[in-house]
């Protein structure tokens, strides 16, 4: 294969801090979550916070809501990181509310 054609088919490079932007807006969309400084928080238990740095997203999202919780850390490398961590998200705050 000639160099054209794999520069073809590669992937673009993932722009961490557009993304955090992607993300936040579909953050905003979920209810009962509170957003307040690029932390997020459910009935006042934090329970996600978002970094872009060094060409990543970093995050700690809460196991269980409490006022001291334990921390799931995620690196957001690329666009499907970025939607593993949007569904699992998702995925714990309906958990949360069937509680």
């Amino acid at each position: 294969m000639s160099s054209e054609n794999q520069d073809f088919f590669a992937l673009p490079p993932f722009k961490a801090d557009d993304a955090l932007v992607q993300l936040r807006r579909a953050l905003r969309d979920l209810k009962g979550l509170t957003e307040r400084g690029g932390a997020y928080s459910v009935d006042g238990h934090d329970m996600l916070s978002l970094q872009a740095a060094d060409g990543q997203i970093t995050a700690k999202l809460a196991r269980k809501l409490a006022r001291s919780p334990d921390w799931d850390s995620y690196t957001c490398r690329n666009a499907a990181d970025v939607r593993k961590l949007q569904d699992d998200i998702k995925r714990r705050l309906a958990s949360w509310a069937d509680e």
